[in-house]
């Protein structure tokens, strides 16, 4: 659900008093709805996406990080998702620190830095699935919004959940979404999920509990199309004139929180 900023090796803060004070006059919900219910929409909600052979999305991305100084600070990015099942996927992450694609077409995994026009590649063969797992566990590289994007994804988001609730509804963009949130030892998320015949996410909060200050990650979907029809060479990797292949090691900029900064919310 979740590694869609592209790839990320691991919202934003409120700076207005008035608002911040504001909400803090909000009531919370009297009683929030139950559990089985946030269960049974996040489960629909992962169904429908399992069933889409096909999936092209927009998106933007937010990674608060905290520094020694306990500053919170907030990088943001902005991508295009392209996957086709069960085996190609296409990801864009543009932001200030990082221009960066990463093309899968089953058999080989590429990483181009535009901004430095250099690319490492990697033989993997399997589903889109394996190449997540293999990307985080072997390369510490993780997909924006990955555990979204899997095969039965309601079984590995739920897997450490400890308390799961309805919370309501709201509106992203103008769409209205059933607002769920969930609990496990180390994370809160929060997840929007547009109501209707079409339950898709367009919004996905996770907070750190682990770390001083409670740093998110926060990723807003838009542009969700179920109905492409992508041809294979657009997952498969064509080095643009002088193009210089390195070790995956070496290829600096694909992350999208600037060298030298702590990491934030994962």
């Amino acid at each position: 659900m979740a590694d869609l900023t592209f790839w990320q090796r691991s919202t934003g803060a409120l700076t207005c008093v008035g608002l911040t004070i504001g909400l803090a006059m909000i009531a919370p919900p009297a009683r929030a709805e139950s559990g089985d219910d946030a269960m049974a929409i996040l489960k629909t909600m992962s169904d429908y996406i399992d069933g889409q052979q096909s999936i092209a999305l927009l998106y933007d991305s937010d990674i608060e990080v905290i520094t020694p100084q306990l500053q919170k600070l907030q990088f943001t990015s902005s991508g295009q998702v392209l996957l086709d099942r069960p085996d190609k996927l296409h990801v864009t992450r543009h932001g200030g620190y990082a221009d960066v694609d990463v093309y899968y077409d089953g058999k080989r995994a590429t990483v181009y830095g535009n901004n430095i026009n250099a690319f490492a590649s990697k033989d993997l063969q399997g589903t889109i699935d394996q190449l997540i797992d293999k990307l985080r566990g072997e390369l510490g590289i993780d997909a924006p919004g990955a555990d979204l994007l899997f095969s039965h994804s309601f079984e590995g988001m739920t897997a450490d959940v400890i308390d799961a609730e309805h919370i309501g509804r709201g509106v992203i963009d103008g769409v209205e979404c059933e607002h769920l949130a969930f609990r496990n030892t180390e994370t809160d998320w929060q997840i929007w999920v547009e109501v209707g015949p079409k339950p898709i996410p367009h919004k996905y909060v996770i907070t750190s509990k682990t770390m001083a200050g409670a740093p998110q990650y926060t990723l807003r979907i838009s542009g969700w199309n179920s109905n492409t029809q992508p041809s294979a060479d657009m997952f498969a990797f064509k080095a643009p004139a002088g193009a210089k292949q390195i070790d995956l090691s070496a290829l600096s900029g694909i992350d999208e929180v600037p060298p030298g900064k702590p990491v934030g919310a994962k």
